[in-house]
């Protein structure tokens, strides 16, 4: 199954039949062992998943993830969102995508080093041929990045490195400060409010739900709730993020005991009565169990697929559903400006990455506003008829259909 409803989307424009195959199943999928030899004859294992679903608008662009439960299926589907997501933005990538079956926590820094090393070895030729270019995901880092450019001594054949090896400055915080401009953007398309008089609710406080939250508080909107894998917190008046994010930088977890607000669960944040709603942790937690409890009429999908088809078909015309291709873009933006420069990438400005992004995503929000109106359509169906049409007249142009 992929994540775009052909069927609905081919209400709004022609979908060839050849293009239907082509983009229903992924293009190429590698699985590989990957294999360490530690002290004392033991081993360190890993399953290893690379897709690419579809490279004809590009080399395939994705990040690494790193999971204990990671799997295939799940790699193969990033792979595919990354697809749309270059493509409603008119990057001209694919969409790529790899999985590394460890979890992080459980190894030592050194072994995690070695890992990234091996990695590179088992993938050496598609890296140096620049056929897949990686980026930080769930459980790597700017320095694992790091370490793969020193493996292939090429620069743009990774993003997402630091600022000092040749990565973009405001790299690290790019998905967050998209997701920041598209709920500033839909606070005053579809709430018709200033940001100051909406109360805003964070589920997930990784890399994206508190870079997203921390602009959001400067902006002036109000973050009334946050959670991470353990529980929550919620503050009608709204919560100091700024202390949050400085705690959370060192300790690694939203810290008990120093938020001033009432300990929530996941679920109860989830239903909480919002303005804006923003899921940025994992996939499928607005789903057809919960959908009815959700009371934000925004929702802003900051993590990749945090919707399941269902939960769509229930909101369809009752919540205005801002889709992850177009939230939590600002990422890949960014990782595109590090690799077009390359070489010269450390000497930008965060300025002008911040500018960078918050264009390109003001300008795919008009485009995706506009399509919706216009043709009566849902917002993620706009976008989705958007990046599919994109990639429909690439395979025209380059003689695949």
């Amino acid at each position: 199954m992929t994540s775009i409803d052909f069927n609905r989307v081919s209400n709004f424009i022609d979908i060839p039949e050849n293009a239907l195959r082509i983009l229903s199943k992924s293009e190429k999928e590698i699985k590989f062992n990957l294999n360490l030899l530690l002290d004392r004859g033991k081993m360190l294992e890993a399953d290893c998943y690379v897709a690419y679903y579809n490279t004809v608008r590009g080399p395939a662009k994705g990040g690494i993830r790193m999971s204990e439960a990671v799997t295939l299926e799940e790699t193969r589907d990033l792979a595919e969102r990354m697809v749309w997501k270059c493509a409603l933005a008119g990057i001209p990538f694919g969409g790529g995508k790899s999985g590394i079956s460890l979890d992080p926590n459980k190894i030592t820094f050194f072994q995690k080093v070695s890992v990234m090393k091996e990695f590179v070895h088992m993938m050496e030729l598609e890296l140096k041929s620049g056929a897949y270019i990686p980026a930080p995901d769930m459980g790597t880092s700017a320095r694992d990045m790091a370490i793969i450019y020193g493996e292939t001594h090429i620069l743009e054949s990774v993003t997402g490195k630091p600022p000092r090896i040749g990565g973009l400055p405001g790299r690290e915080e790019a998905t967050g400060r998209g997701v920041m401009k598209v709920t500033l953007l839909s606070i005053e398309e579809f709430l018709k409010q200033k940001p100051s008089q909406a109360s805003v609710a964070v589920q997930g406080f990784g890399n994206v739900g508190s870079w997203a939250a921390l602009f959001l508080r400067q902006a002036g909107a109000k973050v009334v709730a946050i959670s991470d894998y353990r529980g929550g917190f919620y503050s009608k008046k709204g919560l100091n993020i700024e202390d949050i994010f400085k705690n959370i930088k060192v300790k690694g977890q939203i810290p008990s005991g120093v938020v001033e607000g009432e300990e929530i669960t996941n679920k109860e944040l989830l239903s909480l009565p919002v303005d804006i709603l923003i899921p940025a942790a994992i996939e499928n937690v607005i789903a057809k169990e919960n959908v009815l409890e959700i009371k934000a009429p925004v929702i802003v999908e900051a993590a990749n697929g945090p919707t399941t088809l269902e939960a769509d078909a229930v909101m369809e015309g009752k919540k205005i559903v801002v889709p992850d291709i177009l939230a939590n873009s600002g990422g890949v933006i960014a990782s595109y400006v590090e690799w077009r420069k390359a070489k010269s990438g450390a000497i930008t400005k965060v300025s002008d990455t911040y500018e960078t992004i918050d264009s390109l995503i003001a300008d795919n929000f008009e485009k995706c506003c506009h399509f919706s109106a216009k043709e009566k359509c849902s917002l993620k169906i706009a976008a989705q008829a958007i990046a599919v049409k994109e990639v429909v007249n690439a395979l025209q142009e380059r003689a695949w259909i």
